[in-house]
């Protein structure tokens, strides 16, 4: 489990609220499930994430290394 999933929780943010706060067709609810689970994603879906959760909780933010403790891999 990833402090995302701790973050939301605290602030009581559901998956869908962050789906629902960025252009539609930018992340889904799938995504946002592996990010909590600590399922591994490509870089460019932990920044989606990120930008959904700060899009949701502004005007205070959090850095990638608040909600993610690893960093993924570009898929060769």
């Amino acid at each position: 489990v990833q402090p995302l999933d701790a973050i939301m929780t605290e602030k009581g943010i559901r998956n869908h609220d962050l789906v629902a706060a960025v252009p539609p067709g930018f992340i889904t609810h799938k995504q946002v499930q592996k990010a909590r689970k600590g399922r591994r994603l490509t870089p460019n879906v932990q920044e989606k994430i990120l930008e959904a959760l700060n899009a949701c909780l502004a005007p205070d933010s959090h850095e990638f290394k608040d909600v993610f403790n690893y960093r993924g891999k570009k898929p060769l």
